[in-house]
């Protein structure tokens, strides 16, 4: 499915003035029974979307619905390459699939992922219209060779964005999350297609916490925050998108040709956990040290006992001690 049907758009465009709604209106607006309005309703709560009953008065979104716009943020940004898409898998799984007929600089945006995914197999929760699901597609023409600091590329390029857009005080944890006073904010992927010696195609997945609904809450085990909560206004998604766009349309070629070293002092201004005790687990091990950044291949450093080591992201993760 990559698209509500005609019901159900015309349900959402209903409740996003986010006032209340009779279910005889909505019966008559989607030319169904009152049974068939509950079963509506419930097909956008099951998709992420928080939407109360109160007897006498109808039905109501809790907060009203702002839909990204592909032609905005194609005209905010310059950039043509942009598709949004209501429903999707995953908007990495769409690009990945299309590859290698893929323009360098193709977007995919959703409203809503059916298996979104984080880092190490984990599942990225993508409630329908309340964050930002955003995949990048880049073909890297010097192959996979230089690509072990690109994650943290994107960190910088995505912190660069959010600032543009008014919010201040993100940091970086290594190798792949945003954070914002220790909680949660966003989170990167990149999966790559590549054979040695060739072009490597990569697929750069960005997914940013906008606004939380309550019971997708539930649903996330760490500590979380989103960009609501910084905000004293809406937080305007299209124009999110636009920046991040410019961001990395400027940063990839650069880092394509002189790798993570330019970014360095940037990236020790935001590490998060620079010169704190932590702990580097890998598969069943750990081993503690405390955080000295990461080299300009975009490797963690690590200090054990007086001496430095060196650690490549892939499967090792990194946690205050």
């Amino acid at each position: 499915m990559s698209e509500l049907n005609e019901q159900g758009n015309a349900l959402l465009k209903l409740l996003a003035d986010g006032h209340f709604h009779s279910g005889e209106k909505i019966g008559e607006l989607l030319g169904v029974s009152r049974t068939s309005v509950n079963n509506y309703i419930k097909g956008l709560q099951e998709i992420g979307l928080d939407i109360y009953k109160v007897p006498g008065r109808g039905y109501q979104s809790a907060t009203p619905i702002d839909l990204l716009d592909e032609k905005i943020i194609r005209s905010l940004s310059q950039h043509a390459h942009v598709k949004v898409e209501q429903i999707l898998d995953s908007t990495n799984k769409w690009l990945l699939d299309k590859i290698p007929n893929l323009k360098n600089g193709q977007i995919c945006i959703a409203e809503y992922q059916l298996a979104g995914r984080g880092r190490r197999g984990r599942t990225w929760v993508s409630p329908f219209a309340s964050h930002l699901y955003f995949s990048y597609y880049w073909r890297f023409e010097s192959g996979i060779e230089k690509l072990s600091g690109l994650s943290l590329l994107v960190g910088i390029a995505t912190v660069n964005a959010l600032e543009e857009t008014g919010i201040k005080g993100v940091s970086l944890k290594w190798p792949n999350d945003l954070y914002y006073q220790g909680k949660k904010l966003a989170g990167i992927l990149i999966e790559l297609n590549a054979q040695a010696n060739e072009a490597c195609h990569t697929v750069i997945g960005i997914g940013i916490n906008v606004r939380m609904p309550p019971e997708q809450a539930k649903l996330i085990d760490q500590p979380w925050i989103d960009l609501s909560s910084l905000s004293d206004g809406k937080v305007d998604r299209n124009l999110l998108s636009a920046n991040l766009i410019s961001q990395l349309q400027k940063l990839l070629p650069e880092y394509e040709k002189n790798g993570l070293k330019p970014h360095l002092t940037k990236w020790f201004e935001l590490d998060c956990f620079l010169n704190q005790p932590v702990n580097v687990l890998l598969a069943d091990k750990h081993k503690a040290g405390i955080c000295r950044g990461i080299d300009e291949h975009g490797a963690l450093l690590l200090e054990c006992n007086g001496n430095i080591e060196t650690y490549i992201g892939g499967e090792v993760s990194l946690r205050l001690a």
